[in-house]
């Protein structure tokens, strides 16, 4: 009976776990799903309200406290409106209804005589209202269940659709004024740290002089354990200048790490695993066949702002030795879980809080340095404030998985498709703590080796990591997909935006358009004849209408249009790109028109944000970012070496978001990635007449690419 009911509802069933009435009129709601920038704060404070008929003036929002907030996993893969949004409507809803019960009650009427109008409950022309709060005092607030089905015929007049107006990003103001970041954080007594790493995740110090170290100026304390070593100091720029002296006198031992070389040639030559994970329906007879190869490169998550951490020790019952971790975690509760394990600790004596932290696309450092500062208060029982280096983030965090993508597939003589066959060579896509048993923290494998650590594993289908997306959205009679997963590689690898997403969809849409090439049929018709899904024809249609697709000419004179469309997992939000650039000395984007159905819209402002940033994010993607390495670990580690987008060369983005209210909210944080990478590639095509299928597009790639066609 409850299993259409959301997951979290199930899992948190009363109603004090998400909403709690103050003593002062106020109304607090609870949330798993946290601020990363995406602006779901301000999503979930206008659906709350709303469902509620309340006013925001009089309404907190508290989400990733592990001592306050429902467990709802990560914040992470889109599911932030999707899931989080959905189970807090179904909780506002439910508490709408059994207050609308017990006001009818008190009001000697009927429920469907009840209006609800900011929190107050009335019925027909009677001046006598009541509020959520004073019909709270008879009841046991504590008892009221919401893993129970809604009755939809059972219900208050209520809902409003409030303007976004109403709900600005409240998280901005501390943020655009000072103390709005986990880096801002003080407390009495705080010592800073610096750990000592070295230029791989997995590098190791040949020596350290810890008397060396403690002679330094600005260092009060030195922590050598195992592999791990600290230096912390109450002045941190002192302790910065005797981080570098220090890290200087180091000699590091790194694994033993393969060439760094083209993707196709490094994926295909690791071990992997084989495994055929798809094959349905039976092949027509094709006239000709044809077999391409894409690739990605791995990638940094190459935030502006440095992985940082807050610990404090805590005082708890029995007078034991308790923690208090604030950190930038994605997944607080799967965090804590590891902490404690790690630490030995109790999970009812440590409480992880989200703050937020700056640009976070998956499992960056936010993990890793939570523990840093949580095992460092723990030991020294001093608030401890960590905050990683540059070369930290860009040589030790997990970065985005490398991928190699095969696709085949046969058209007959009426340029139809007949059967399509894909391979993918990949690492995990998936390494965040707590996903699977053993501890997946960098400091705790430094100070223990032998700490057990997950095994080296993929999410399946039909959500999947390096196979996200893999499966075309398109109609095809037959469909065969190899995984050949690859355990071990060059660098430590996890989440990053999108997973497998964002090369299977730019291998798919790069694909589709040499498929029509081969059988001349213009791109866009050739992709909606393939189509049967109307909501995926609309999103195309609209965005080649905006572009003018059809007047786009010719091409092969350096100016191009590129056409693509993705939904991302098959299941969560559509998007259609059209990409107008020129190629020059390098690739510059010049227009990008897209159009997104992600069913109801909940705040239109931020689903906005969301697909500009998207956009933005995979233009760099596209066209600069990429990791590279050495005999002496990762070169790719300061801005010098790992280029990104600049703000001079953002192109004017013309966004159309269809707001399908009769359907329900679905993800579109990460829709806009693997559409955007073929629609570039794709317009390259258009421009010059050369094909380019491995990532990223930079100058020289594009030269060779040029005389490989002469």
């Amino acid at each position: 009976m409850t299993a259409a009911l959301p997951a979290s509802v199930q899992t948190s069933p009363f109603l004090k776990q998400w909403v709690q009435l103050l003593d002062d009129g106020r109304f607090q709601i609870y949330s798993g799903k946290v601020e990363l920038g995406q602006g779901i704060s301000a999503a979930l404070l206008k659906l709350a309200c709303e469902e509620l008929c309340l006013d925001p003036r009089h309404v907190d929002l508290i989400a990733g406290h592990t001592a306050l907030s429902p467990d709802e996993g990560y914040t992470a893969g889109s599911f932030s409106i999707e899931v989080g949004a959905s189970a807090l409507r179904h909780v506002c809803i439910h508490m709408r209804q059994f207050f609308a019960h017990k006001a009818a009650q008190h009001l000697a009427t009927s429920v469907d005589e009840l209006t609800l109008d900011a929190g107050m409950f009335s019925a027909g022309n009677s001046k006598e209202k009541i509020g959520f709060h004073a019909l709270a005092k008879d009841t046991n607030y504590d008892l009221i269940r919401v893993d129970v089905p809604l009755d939809k015929s059972q219900d208050v007049a209520s809902l409003v659709r409030l303007p976004d107006e109403t709900f600005i990003r409240f998280d901005l103001q501390g943020k655009f004024t000072g103390p709005g970041f986990v880096h801002d954080i003080v407390g009495s007594d705080m010592l800073h740290a610096r750990i000592l790493r070295g230029p791989h995740a997995h590098a190791r110090a040949r020596h350290v002089d810890a008397a060396q170290l403690r002679s330094l100026e600005g260092v009060s304390e030195v922590v050598i354990q195992g592999d791990f070593i600290a230096l912390l100091g109450p002045d941190e720029a002192k302790l910065l200048r005797a981080y570098e002296k220090a890290y200087s006198t180091i000699e590091w031992q790194l694994p033993n790490l393969p060439a760094h070389q083209e993707i196709e040639t490094l994926l295909s030559g690791l071990p992997c695993v084989d495994e055929k994970v798809v094959s349905q329906g039976q092949a027509l007879r094709a006239s000709q066949h044809i077999k391409r190869r894409y690739s990605k490169p791995y990638i940094a998550h190459a935030s502006i702002g440095l992985a940082c951490a807050f610990a404090e020790p805590l005082r708890h019952c029995a007078d034991k030795e308790g923690l208090t971790v604030y950190t930038h975690s994605q997944g607080v509760f799967k965090l804590r879980q590891e902490i404690a394990i790690a630490l030995g600790l109790s999970l009812d004596l440590l409480d992880v809080v989200h703050r937020p932290g700056a640009g976070c696309y998956g499992h960056n450092g936010a993990d890793d340095v939570a523990f840093d500062a949580a095992y460092l208060a723990h030991l020294l029982q001093v608030p401890v404030r960590v905050q990683w280096t540059r070369q930290d983030e860009m040589c030790v965090s997990p970065v985005g998985s490398a991928s190699l993508i095969e696709l085949n597939a046969g058209l007959d003589d009426q340029g139809r498709i007949t059967d399509w066959h894909a391979q993918v060579w990949s690492h995990s896509h998936l390494n965040r703590p707590g996903w699977l048993p053993g501890v997946n923290l960098l400091g705790a494998w430094a100070l223990a080796p032998q700490v057990v650590r997950p095994v080296q594993k993929d999410p399946s289908l039909p959500s999947g990591g390096g196979l996200r997306n893999i499966i075309p959205y398109y109609d095809l009679p037959a469909l065969e997909v190899l995984y050949h997963f690859i355990p071990e590689g060059p660098l430590r690898v996890s989440a990053l935006r999108s997973l497998g997403g964002f090369a299977n969809t730019f291998a798919i849409e790069s694909f589709m358009d040499e498929l029509a090439e081969s059988v001349t049929v213009d791109p866009l018709a050739f992709r909606l004849s393939h189509l049967s899904d109307a909501r995926a024809k609309h999103v195309l249609q609209v965005t080649a209408d905006a572009a003018n697709w059809n007047s786009r000419g010719e091409g092969h004179n350096g100016h191009g249009f590129g056409i693509a469309f993705g939904r991302y997992k098959n299941h969560a939000g559509y998007c259609a790109v059209v990409v107008e650039l020129e190629v020059g000395e390098s690739i510059r984007v010049q227009h990008v028109w897209c159009t997104v159905d992600a069913g109801r819209i909940v705040h239109r402002d931020g689903l906005l944000n969301q697909i500009e940033g998207g956009l933005i994010q995979a233009i760099s993607w596209t066209l600069k970012e990429s990791v590279t390495w050495g005999p002496a670990g990762i070169t790719s580690n300061s801005w010098d070496t790992y280029s990104i987008l600049g703000f001079d060369e953002i192109p004017e983005l013309h966004i159309d978001l269809v707001d399908s209210s009769d359907h329900p909210s679905i993800g579109a944080g990460e829709v806009a990635a693997g559409p955007l990478a073929a629609a570039i590639a794709n317009a390259v095509h258009h421009a010059l007449g050369v094909r380019p299928r491995h990532l990223p597009l930079t100058p020289d790639r594009l030269l060779q690419l040029i005389h490989s066609q002469d």
